[in-house]
């Protein structure tokens, strides 16, 4: 059986699942797609954060399995802070993860806007915030 395309171009080009310069410096992805004159288009970005929010939705929830029984405004900001912060330093605010399993609300919303990371994303904390507090948009 004949080699597909496919398998003849990652023979040829190699496949790397991290971002590096390849041989004239241009910086690189995949399966050889040159990142510094191609980029990637609406419908690869639309895909990429499809995958990154189902990724930090699973994490969140394989860590916090009582987060499944918020509505899903609340839900969302949580899956919007794990996919801004990354689960490691997400599952540092402890103390907003224990107001909101009691179900205090407005407690869990203050101890998201009494945080560095409250002072770094400003508006989008603050939005997040309001929306754990009230549970809707």
């Amino acid at each position: 059986m004949a080699e597909s395309l496919t398998d003849t171009l990652i023979r040829h080009e190699g496949m790397r699942l991290e971002p590096y310069h390849d041989t004239v410096g241009k910086l690189t992805i995949g399966v050889g797609r040159n990142l510094d004159d191609n980029g990637i288009s609406r419908e690869e970005a639309l895909l990429l954060l499809s995958n990154d929010i189902d990724q930090a939705r699973s994490e969140l929830l394989s860590c916090y399995p009582w987060v499944a029984s918020l509505n899903q405004t609340r839900q969302d900001a949580l899956i919007n802070m794990v996919f801004n912060l990354g689960m490691p330093r997400f599952s540092k605010f402890r103390k907003m993860l224990a107001a909101m399993e009691e179900g205090d609300f407005e407690q869990a919303a203050q101890e998201m806007l009494d945080s560095r990371w409250a002072e770094q994303v400003k508006g989008r904390a603050i939005e997040l915030a309001r929306r754990m507090a009230m549970g809707s948009v």
